[in-house]
């Protein structure tokens, strides 16, 4: 039980559905859903789309979508994969002599085809119920009349102004202003290009007059994306992969998502008893900004498209985690991850949803960086997702970027499965940090028997590019040793990631939720 006389909000509990999101008007959306008989798949489509409204900068219908879907009395866990690939005209070769090393975030070359619209209508084929037109009425609504501007989306409006260039400025910048908390959002193309996929299903957006505004406006700004790119654009249903976390089983999707590296993460975790220590101490972050280290290193060697993917079998072993847990000292930091491990290796929204049925889904939907490419449709007004900067321009490596390839990806879906056989989806945003996020949630569960809401709650660190990010919520003598350790700390402008999860309860039937207050969200039922 969480204690009352801290800052903090209880877990939902309630029995006939529940939707846990980023921001209260989806929630609110998707449990109307649900009230009118749709589906767990009905309800996130309709929560998952008006979060593309609601956090312009997180989401949207040019962003990609990875999906889990599960139902009662079926022990597997269906998974898809619908993120988009690079147009097939991409050449490497030319982005290395202009000088790259990397694909540069706001570079045209960045911008992958979008694979959520996919992505939705086949889930939506498959395990909706609803017509199109009703789960998509409330995002059009949205859409023509205004959304209010809540306040963590200000904040990261206003952080990623500079992001934002050309039409995309014009369309979603206030006399070149971002909007202030409460301002009215809307777009009118994008309730017009709604309107068309919920007449024509996927080919209201991968072809026609859409499709010609989005491969047109990418050819302006020097892309090399065609229609064909377009209309072939094609999710997958993949077989997702898992790990057993002290009796728990840990599911995520397999590759070109960093699912593998959480399940890594968890293993090399596996080999510490952190539940002898401090939740909140020094030892634990210690422990698990290494763990994250070799954990990202393996990411950065081997994931990438499923098609070129060599080395998911070690990465996933027992062996591997054992040899990696191997090299973290308890008293002293890594200087360099990728040197030590050698031997041994030869922004976003999430959503759950789950109905009266018990049918439950695990959504992640995103365009990476906050507004992605920052460059949008001249019509419709879509903003670009730069994806394409999760590929190496390293020659010869797996993740090269590629004609036709599907890059890293960081966002995430996930399930745990508890021994009882209860079962939670959930899933923490934050790009990169995400697998690291998955692996704090759940040992803050397993490991420290904390409810969901407490979990999701708690303080957070995130160990990146050579230095040790520190939430506000540790105390000072905490960043003091772990200075003393060896670590380079700094105090994260924005607070670390976001999460959502929904326990379904084996034992009582009860659906308990909780929703991250780093967000404007929250967890609702009926």
């Amino acid at each position: 039980m969480r204690d009352f006389q801290r800052q903090g909000r209880s877990a939902l509990i309630t029995t006939q559905g529940a939707v846990a999101t980023s921001h209260p008007l989806a929630a609110k959306t998707g449990v109307q859903i649900l009230e009118q008989g749709g589906n767990a798949m009905d309800a996130a489509i309709a929560t998952a789309i008006l979060l593309g409204l609601c956090e312009p900068q997180s989401t949207g219908l040019g962003g990609d979508l990875f999906a889990m879907v599960s139902y009662e009395g079926q022990k597997d866990i269906i998974g898809l994969n619908a993120s988009g690939r690079a147009p097939k005209a991409l050449d490497p070769a030319a982005l290395r002599a202009a000088g790259h090393r990397s694909i540069p975030l706001d570079n045209i070359n960045a911008v992958t085809v979008p694979g959520a619209v996919d992505g939705f209508c086949r889930l939506h084929q498959d395990h909706g119920t609803l017509p199109l037109e009703d789960i998509l009425a409330p995002s059009i609504f949205y859409a023509e009349h205004g959304i209010p501007v809540a306040p963590r989306v200000a904040f990261d409006w206003d952080e990623a102004r500079d992001t934002l260039r050309g039409r995309a400025r014009d369309m979603y910048m206030w006399n070149d202003q971002p909007p202030q908390i409460g301002a009215l959002f809307t777009a009118k193309g994008q309730a017009e290009v709604l309107r068309r996929i919920a007449r024509e299903g996927r080919a209201g957006f991968y072809e026609g007059e859409v499709a010609e505004d989005l491969v047109n406006s990418l050819r302006a700004l020097g892309g090399s994306h065609s229609l064909e790119d377009f209309a072939a654009t094609a999710c997958d249903y993949v077989t997702p992969i898992s790990t057993r976390y002290r009796d728990h089983d840990l599911i995520e999707l397999p590759p070109n998502g960093q699912g593998a590296t959480a399940l890594l993460l968890a293993n090399i975790l596996s080999q510490f008893d952190l539940g002898a220590m401090d939740p909140f101490g020094a030892a634990r972050a210690h422990i698990e900004a290494e763990a994250t280290k070799l954990a990202y290193d393996a990411r950065n060697r081997f994931i990438s498209d499923p098609d070129h993917l060599t080395r998911l079998d070690h990465m996933l072993s027992d062996q591997t985690a054992q040899a990696l847990a191997g090299l973290i000292d308890p008293t002293r930091a890594m200087a360099d991850p990728h040197q030590a491990s050698g031997a041994v290796h030869k922004d976003t929204v999430y959503l759950s949803v789950v109905d009266k049925n018990r049918m439950a889904v695990s959504m992640i939907y995103s365009i990476f960086h906050s507004f992605g490419s920052g460059y949008a449709s001249d019509k419709f007004g879509i903003l670009f997702q730069n994806r394409g900067a999760g590929f190496s321009l390293q020659e010869g490596h797996p993740n090269e970027a590629m004609g036709g390839k599907r890059p890293l990806h960081t966002i995430i879906p996930a399930f745990l499965r508890y021994p009882d056989q209860s079962l939670m989806p959930f899933g923490v945003m934050g790009g990169a940090y995400q697998a690291t996020g998955h692996a704090r949630l759940i040992t803050n569960i397993i490991d420290y028997g904390m409810d969901i809401q407490t979990a999701i709650d708690g303080a957070r660190s995130f160990a990146d590019q050579g230095k040790l990010q520190l939430e506000r919520g540790y105390s000072p003598h905490v960043a003091d040793d772990l200075r003393k350790l060896g670590h380079e700390l700094i105090d994260p402008y924005r607070a670390i990631g976001g999460a959502q999860a929904i326990k379904i309860d084996a034992s009582s039937g009860l659906l308990i939720a909780g929703s991250d207050p780093r967000k404007d969200g929250l967890a609702l039922g009926y």
